[in-house]
C-alpha cells in the first residue's frame, strides 16, 4: 500500500419504514442485503479495513435526525473514521441540500472518503463534472421521492379520517382496537364502565377533584399505568403523576372528550413538512370530525351536561355539593344563591340568600327554603315530562350499549390484574438468577428489582381494593342506572333531573322563580304560603 495507512471504514445502513420493514420484528431483508454488498467491497479493497457497521433501521432519509448517523459522525470527528461506504446516496439521506452540503463540505473538511457503490460514486477519484453534477442531480431524484411518498401518505391519511377511520398510535382511555379492523374503536368493557362512572359522578356534582380521590380510593388503576398494565407500549404527552393515581386533570381530560360520545375527532395537528418531524396545531375548523365513528360510551345528553357544568362553580366548602350547586342565581342582580342552615330548638332547616345581599352590597336578600325549592321544580319537571313524553332530554344512561353486568366485568378485572402481579413476581425472581449467572450488574439488578416490586405493590392494592368493592357492592357507590321515562314523572326532584332539564334556575324578589328549561323555553312561577303555584303551560 506504498506505505500508506489504510483507510478506516464506516458502513453506514438505511432502511425507512415507507420503504418496508420485515414484519415489524427482527433485521430487514434490506438491512442484510445492504451489510453484505458493503462487506464484500471492503474485502476487495486492498487500502480499506472496517471500523464498524452503523445501522439506522426504521429511520426516514428526509432528515439526519438518526442516532446511528450521530454515532457515525462523532467517530469521523474524532478521527475513528475516514471512509463512508454506503450502498447508494438515498441510503446517505434523500434531503437534497443536506445531502449535498455533507459530500461537498463536511467530508472533505474532515478527509473523509466518500463510496456509494450503485451509484458508481467515490470522492478519491471522482471528477468535477461527478462531484458538481451528476450528484446533485441525483440527490434532487431522491429527494423528490421523498416528498412523493409524503404527499401520498399525507393523502391516504386523510382519505381515512374522512372515512371515520382511526388511524392514531395510541388509543383513548375506554376503548381498544377492533381485533378484526385495526382502525376501528370498540370500548375496553373495564375501561368503558370506569368513563361511565366519572360521567354519572360529575353530573351528581362532584369535582374533578374528588371524582380522582374516589377512583383511587377504588384502587382503579390510572389510564397510564392500566394500558401498561395490559402489556400496551403506550406513551403519552401528557405528565404523568409520580404515583400512578388519578388526578383531577386526567378527569377533566376525560370529561372534555367528544370522542366518549361516539365522535371521531383526527387531524388536530400536522408536520411543518417532510423534512422535520416537528408539528404545528391546525384551526378547529379544519379537524376532521365523524360522527357515529364508533360505540358511544357516554349519551350525548350527558356529555352536553357535563359541558355545562365545567363552566358552573359546584365546588362545596365540605362534603358532596347540595342538591342545587350551581345552577342556583339571584335574578336580580346574577350572583350565585348561598346556602344557610339555621337551627333552632333542634329543628334544621335550610335557605338560600343572595350571596351579594348577603354581603349588603345593593341587593336584597331572596330568601326560599330548600323545601319549597325541591317540591316546586320536581313537580314542574314532571309536568315538563309528561307533556313532552319522549321528546324530552334522556340522562345518565349507564354505559351506552352495555351488555354485561358491572359484577362480571369488574370479576374479570381482578382476575387480570392478579395474573398482572404474579407476572411481576416472576419477573423478579428472573432477576436473581441472570444477577448469578453475570448477565446483569449488581446496580442494574438493585435497579430492576425496585421497578418491578413498586409495579408488582401498585397492581395487588388495586386487585385487593376492587375485590373488596365486587364483595361489598354497596349500592350508594355504584354508578347511576338508566332510569325510565316513566319513573321520572313523580314529583321527586334529583340532580340529574336537575342538570338534564335545566340551565340555570333564578329567584327574583317575591319568591317569583324562572327555570330556564334546557331546549325550550324559560318557565316561570311563584311560591306561596302553603303551597306552590305552577303556571299553565
Amino acid at each position: 500500500m506504498r506505505g500508506r495507512e489504510p483507510y478506516r471504514a464506516g458502513i453506514y445502513l438505511r432502511l425507512s419504514r415507507e420503504d418496508g420493514l420485515s414484519g415489524g420484528c427482527g433485521e430487514s431483508d434490506s438491512i442484510r442485503s445492504q451489510r453484505e454488498l458493503c462487506r464484500a467491497f471492503i474485502r476487495e479493497q486492498s487500502d480499506i479495513e472496517l471500523y464498524d457497521v452503523y445501522i439506522d433501521d426504521g429511520y426516514s432519509g428526509a432528515n439526519y435526525d438518526r442516532p446511528e448517523f450521530k454515532r457515525l459522525m462523532e467517530d469521523v470527528r474524532e478521527g475513528n473514521v475516514n471512509c463512508i461506504v454506503v450502498k447508494d446516496l438515498s441510503r446517505l439521506g434523500r434531503d437534497y441540500i443536506e445531502t449535498g452540503r455533507l459530500i461537498q463540505k463536511t467530508f472533505p473538511v474532515f478527509h473523509v472518503r466518500f463510496i456509494a457503490l450503485t451509484d458508481h460514486y467515490d470522492s478519491l477519484s471522482a471528477d468535477y463534472n461527478e462531484t458538481s453534477l451528476v450528484v446533485p442531480i441525483k440527490n434532487f431524484v431522491n429527494d423528490s421521492y421523498c416528498r412523493d411518498i409524503s404527499c401520498k401518505v399525507r393523502a391516504h391519511q386523510k382519505l381515512k379520517r374522512e372515512k371515520g377511520e382511526f388511524i392514531g398510535a395510541f388509543t383513548v382511555y375506554g376503548y381498544r382496537r377492533d381485533e378484526k379492523n385495526k382502525n376501528r374503536l370498540v370500548p375496553d368493557e373495564y375501561a368503558a364502565r370506569v368513563v361511565a362512572d366519572i360521567f354519572c359522578w360529575r353530573i351528581q356534582g362532584m369535582s374533578c377533584l374528588a371524582i380522582a380521590k374516589r377512583l383511587n380510593e377504588r384502587g382503579i388503576l390510572p389510564p397510564l399505568a392500566y394500558k401498561r398494565s395490559r402489556g400496551e407500549h403506550f406513551a403519552t404527552g401528557f405528565v404523568c403523576h409520580a404515583a400512578g393515581e388519578w388526578s383531577s386533570v386526567a378527569v377533566k381530560r376525560i370529561l372534555d372528550n367528544e370522542i366518549y360520545t361516539g365522535v371521531l375527532v383526527q387531524g388536530k395537528s400536522e408536520k411543518i413538512n417532510y423534512k422535520s418531524a416537528q408539528c404545528r396545531a391546525k384551526p378547529r375548523e379544519q379537524w376532521t370530525r365523524v360522527e357515529g365513528a364508533h360505540q358511544a360510551i357516554v349519551s350525548r345528553e350527558d356529555f352536553a351536561a357535563v359541558q355545562r357544568l365545567s363552566h358552573m362553580d359546584s365546588r362545596a366548602k365540605s362534603g358532596a355539593p347540595h342538591l342545587f350547586s350551581g345552577l342556583l342565581f339571584c335574578g336580580d342582580c346574577g350572583s350565585p344563591m348561598i346556602r344557610r342552615l339555621n337551627r333552632c330548638k333542634g329543628d334544621a332547616r335550610v335557605h338560600f340568600i343572595c350571596g351579594k345581599g348577603n354581603r349588603g352590597r345593593g341587593c336584597s336578600r331572596h330568601s326560599v327554603s330548600e323545601e319549597e325549592l325541591e317540591t316546586a321544580l320536581g313537580l314542574a319537571i314532571s309536568q315538563q315530562i309528561k307533556l313532552f313524553g319522549d321528546e324530552g332530554p334522556l340522562f345518565c344512561r349507564k354505559g351506552t350499549g352495555r351488555t354485561r353486568s358491572d359484577a362480571k366485568i369488574l370479576a374479570e378485572e381482578v382476575k387480570r390484574l392478579r395474573s398482572e402481579a404474579e407476572k411481576y413476581a416472576s419477573l423478579q425472581a428472573g432477576l436473581y438468577q441472570d444477577f448469578k449467572e453475570g448477565l446483569i450488574t449488581r446496580e442494574d439488578y438493585g435497579c430492576f428489582h425496585e421497578i418491578y416490586e413498586a409495579q408488582r405493590e401498585q397492581i395487588k392494592r388495586a386487585a385487593a381494593r376492587q375485590e373488596e368493592l365486587l364483595c361489598a357492592r354497596r349500592p350508594t357507590d355504584e354508578s347511576l342506572s338508566e332510569a325510565p321515562r316513566e319513573q321520572l314523572g313523580d314529583g321527586k326532584l334529583s340532580r340529574e333531573m336537575l342538570v338534564a332539564f335545566t340551565g340555570r334556575i333564578l329567584v327574583y324578589e317575591g319568591k317569583r322563580i324562572c327555570l330556564e328549561w334546557r331546549g325550550f323555553f324559560p318557565l316561570e312561577y311563584g311560591l306561596q304560603e302553603g303551597g306552590t303555584q305552577v303556571p299553565e303551560v
